[in-house]
């Protein structure tokens, strides 16, 4: 626990990229109020970015500035963090980590239907065979509140984000002064 004062829990979404993060966090965060942060488009509007990664296509994230820039607002609470890296943001911050895994073949399609090839989609899905993410968050953060949810599918997203409004409503009535 991050600040007993909190009203509401921080949350931390992540996975490989292309299993549904950011789709269940904003239902997530339409049903319940809470702020979602996308880190990848709030990395870019508080600049916390540095080169440019030629082979993987994108920009390398400076991973000290953003948590500068984000602690303040963990600390308020009530927070959803949508990010595919696990492993740097403090344990403090999160009360629950959710890991979603989605099935290598449907995951081989979003990806390359985002565009993604060569090496970026092979990386990306050797990630999700070997289960880096999950890997990642298990050593990163207590095992209690590490869970793994499978997100193939709509119907997996909603009944996922069904729970997750079960464990907030637990989470607020068990926090309560």
């Amino acid at each position: 626990m991050i600040n007993m004062n909190r009203t509401s829990p921080n949350i931390l979404i992540t996975g490989t990229p292309g299993v549904g993060k950011s789709l269940m966090s904003r239902i997530l965060s339409e049903k319940t109020g809470l702020a979602w942060i996308d880190v990848s488009k709030f990395a870019i509007e508080k600049e916390c970015l540095e080169e440019y990664d030629e082979v993987y296509q994108c920009p390398i994230l400076d991973e000290d500035k953003l948590l500068d820039e984000m602690e303040t607002l963990m600390c308020e609470g009530g927070k959803i963090v949508d990010y595919h890296g696990a492993d740097f943001f403090p344990e403090r911050w999160f009360d629950i980590v959710f890991v979603l895994r989605t099935d290598n073949t449907i995951l081989y399609d979003r990806l390359r239907d985002r565009g993604y090839t060569g090496k970026k989609l092979e990386d990306n899905i050797d990630c999700e065979i070997f289960q880096t993410i999950l890997e990642e968050a298990r050593l990163a953060y207590r095992e209690e509140i590490v869970h793994e949810l499978t997100s193939n599918n709509l119907n997996q997203i909603t009944e996922n984000v069904n729970r997750i409004c079960q464990w907030i409503e637990m989470w607020k009535i068990d926090n309560q002064e």
